[in-house]
């Protein structure tokens, strides 16, 4: 996959379309009409127009017109339900985490980096993270975030998610075990992950990956600003710390 990347002042009007409350509002979301099946590829990166905020004028001027006025031109980001989050809603920094269940980076981030992070960040109330879905391995991919969701409708998706990165294979016995390790109600657990809704969820967020022009998992946005790859300790730190002084 290329890695075009967002230059910094678009990746700031991402911001906006992803952190916080905008990640929570009702937005719409894409269809899908297999079950099981990862989905074709999404529309080209997004672009942002606008002027620069910094500039002070000498004199007062006259309104701007709608032309002068800055706007985000790109995807619309889908809801992000509460099951998907953790940490305090008053937390000053978000990190949004873009992953798939079979990506070995991704499973490295779960099981070395974000520990850190949670003692030293999340579980102090500095920091509120974010799940989206970027299924892109595959089948085995899609199936597992199907699951993901289903989990995250009986409020266990972190339980699983951490089953998941935690060795749990992802065919449909495996993650029906790892459901039944979780705690999960496992006729419910069968009809949420078929349900059509639920697969419009993880497409919703495929989409606004791609769209994005996201270069792989996982990826983060630390209050907006880029994060690509499972970095060092330091350098979440070095990011988190950034947006801390920033907000």
């Amino acid at each position: 996959m290329r890695n075009e990347l967002p230059a910094p002042r678009r990746r700031r009007v991402i911001l906006a379309a992803t952190a916080g409350a905008a990640a929570l509002a009702v937005l719409t979301v894409a269809t899908l009409n297999r079950s099981d099946e990862p989905p074709p590829a999404a529309a080209p990166a997004a672009s942002a127009t606008g002027g620069d905020p910094a500039a002070t004028p000498v004199a007062p001027s006259p309104s701007p017109s709608p032309s002068d006025v800055p706007t985000w031109t790109g995807p619309t980001a889908p809801s992000i339900e509460d099951g998907l989050s953790k940490g305090s809603a008053q937390a000053p920094v978000t990190v949004v985490e873009f992953g798939d269940f079979k990506c070995p980076s991704c499973r490295h981030f779960a099981q070395k980096i974000s520990p850190e992070l949670k003692r030293k960040y999340l579980d102090t109330g500095q920091i509120r993270v974010f799940w989206r879905d970027y299924p892109i391995r595959g089948k085995d991919s899609w199936r597992a975030a199907l699951a993901g969701r289903a989990a995250a409708r009986q409020g266990r998706f972190w339980e699983f998610h951490d089953l998941l990165y935690g060795g749990a294979k992802l065919s449909d016995a495996g993650l029906r075990d790892a459901a039944s390790r979780a705690g999960l109600d496992l006729a419910r657990f069968d009809r949420d992950r078929a349900d059509r809704a639920v697969r419009q969820a993880v497409q919703a967020d495929l989409d606004f990956a791609l769209q994005l022009g996201l270069p792989g998992t996982p990826a983060f946005l630390v209050n907006g600003e880029l994060l690509f790859g499972a970095q060092p300790v330091a350098e979440f730190e070095k990011a988190i710390e950034k947006a801390r002084r920033e907000s």
